[in-house]
């Protein structure tokens, strides 16, 4: 039987557990560091800098941890090098201060003392988030024992690339509840038990198992009292018969809608290991994933490869303080809006203000509150996400734009060639379009386009790239496959695509598209990628459209 992943707290347990460990060697090395500066004036002078970060440091982490006594001698010791009345003042006071801090851990290494310590992590208050989902499919669950549309609505869901359980009673569905619960109900309100038999078997779940299921309702009627009941057993839609399939793909694209689609990413930089380890297993319970840097010369390499939604960084730092680290990297455009938190157990109002000068979005103290560093992460990071997406995606589709699937593409090949792997490029461009417009209107023609951008997100994983590349021609990114998988791939959405009821009034209609293939590493560049896929699409048509073609079919 395999063990429990490890809690919170008994991450931040091992976390304590270290720091009290590797104190007597921190100590011993101030105190040696010490002894140097007592040497001389100039001596002094060069090495005061790395004493104040020392007991800096140590006063932020031990307030961070939980060790309050430790954190004020700390404190004491570094206010003691800042005023600086007079050398042989400070020549008594730091030996009497480092003579306590040694009294401290010792206290610390004792049984009673360091199991006193580990307890306390159990009073820190953790705000608790939702796990994101990771998949865009959805199981829904649909129940109704009419079949004049049954068989439709399920194609359509399939076609969207969701999973459908079919049942024609109440009771089968209900036991089906208590086994498996769904992502989403689609449910009919009148059976043979009754009137509003639906919606009473929606809230009978709810009531048993104290989570609400998100639930839409269907109809043949539109009365008051029908939809009365639909509201009280929690539905968030409502559709009278006969229901068109794509309204309520729509209906279920919003029911279910994920918030978000990844975890925001943070970059912890602290020269103390045990401060960022705490802060990055805050924010990981709260669902992010943090990268960790302890030396601000690696932060431009991580800024590259984790690609941040935020940085947290400590404003005492060798080599270079946050404040130079903020201003190094916002002298670069691409880095210009990434928001950046201090971290500091720095209290003076002015040297907080003084550091902000940089540019970065807010000062947190140490000890900073679970919460509050959770809440002020988000929120920042968050916003930045929201900004990103209104420059990089389309705002009919929610895609990416032109520019952004181009520059996405290119990174992803870049690192395609150093893990030696396979890409495949697909081009997709909606069939006769125009026509669609002049006999169908351009409301219809965008439903169109809207309808093939929800597909292929619901059908391709989330690391594919799906970019709306202009009008009705779009680019998939299919990752780690060959040419052969992606023309099986992009070849089954055709036909489902090709399945569709698009309406327009009273009319119904259907659409088809072609899409050409090219692949990587054959054609290493974006240019030439892109330039081979376009050819292949162009053959696509000539041959008759709504097909696949691949780069290495011959032409005729």
């Amino acid at each position: 039987m395999s063990k429990p992943a490890p809690s919170l707290n008994d991450k931040l347990n091992q976390l304590r557990k270290r720091f009290i460990e590797q104190l007597p060697d921190r100590l011993a090395q101030i105190a040696e560091l010490w002894q140097q500066s007592r040497v001389s004036t100039n001596e002094y002078a060069r090495l005061a800098p790395e004493l104040h970060r020392f007991f800096h440091s140590l006063k932020g982490t031990g307030r961070s941890l939980g060790f309050e006594r430790l954190a004020m001698l700390a404190d004491e010791a570094e206010e003691a090098l800042t005023a600086a009345p007079s050398r042989d003042d400070i020549n008594v006071y730091i030996p009497h201060l480092l003579t306590q801090l040694n009294h401290e851990q010792q206290q610390l290494h004792t049984h009673h003392g360091q199991q006193q310590a580990l307890a306390a992590v159990n009073s820190v208050e953790i705000a608790q988030c939702e796990p994101l989902r990771n998949k865009r499919q959805r199981l829904v669950y649909l129940c109704d024992d009419e079949p004049e549309q049954v068989s439709l609505l399920i194609h359509h869901m399939h076609c969207f690339g969701h999973e459908v359980v079919h049942f024609t009673n109440t009771d089968a569905f209900f036991n089906a509840v208590l086994t498996r619960r769904p992502d989403v109900v689609v449910m009919d309100v009148h059976f043979p038990q009754g009137q509003t038999a639906g919606p009473e078997t929606l809230s009978s779940v709810n009531k048993l198992t104290g989570r609400p299921l998100p639930a839409i309702v269907l109809s043949a009627h539109g009365d008051f009292h029908s939809r009365l009941s639909a509201v009280r057993a929690g539905s968030s839609g409502y559709f009278t018969k006969p229901v068109k399939p794509l309204d309520l793909m729509l209906a279920i694209d919003e029911v279910t809608a994920p918030v978000a689609d990844e975890p925001l990413k943070v970059l912890i930089i602290d020269d103390e290991p045990d401060a960022a380890a705490y802060h990055a297993l805050l924010l990981e319970e709260a669902g992010m994933i943090v990268h960790q840097v302890h030396h601000p010369a690696d932060t431009l390499r991580s800024l590259e490869r984790f690609n941040p939604d935020l940085l947290l960084v400590d404003v005492y730092m060798p080599v270079c303080s946050g404040e130079e680290l903020a201003t190094i990297i916002r002298q670069q455009p691409e880095h210009l809006g990434l928001p950046i938190i201090y971290l500091s157990s720095e209290t003076d109002s002015q040297k907080q203000l003084s550091a902000m000068a940089a540019g970065v979005e807010a000062f947190l103290t140490k000890p900073v509150r679970p919460d509050e560093l959770i809440s002020a992460v988000k929120l920042r990071a968050e916003r930045l996400r929201l900004l990103r997406s209104l420059m990089t995606r389309d705002s009919m589709t929610g895609l990416y734009n032109h520019s952004t699937t181009t520059e996405l593409i290119t990174k992803a090949l870049a690192q395609a060639h150093r893990e030696k792997s396979q890409q495949a490029l697909a081009m997709i461009d909606i069939d006769h379009f125009k026509q669609v417009n002049d006999t169908h209107g351009h409301l219809a023609g965008d439903q169109v386009i809207i309808t093939l951008a929800r597909l292929l997100k619901s059908r391709l994983r989330l690391s594919d790239i799906i970019g709306r590349y202009g009008g009705e021609e779009f680019a998939v990114l299919l990752k780690g496959v060959d040419a052969e998988q992606a023309t099986t791939l992009i070849d089954r959405l055709r036909e489902d695509f090709a399945l569709v009821d698009f309406h327009a009034g009273d009319v119904s209609f259907q659409c088809t598209f072609s899409a050409g293939i090219s692949c990587f590493p054959e054609h290493p560049s974006t240019e030439s990628l892109r330039l081979n896929a376009d050819q292949a699409l162009y053959q696509a048509k000539r041959l008759g459209r709504n097909q696949v073609s691949t780069e290495s079919v011959d032409e005729h």
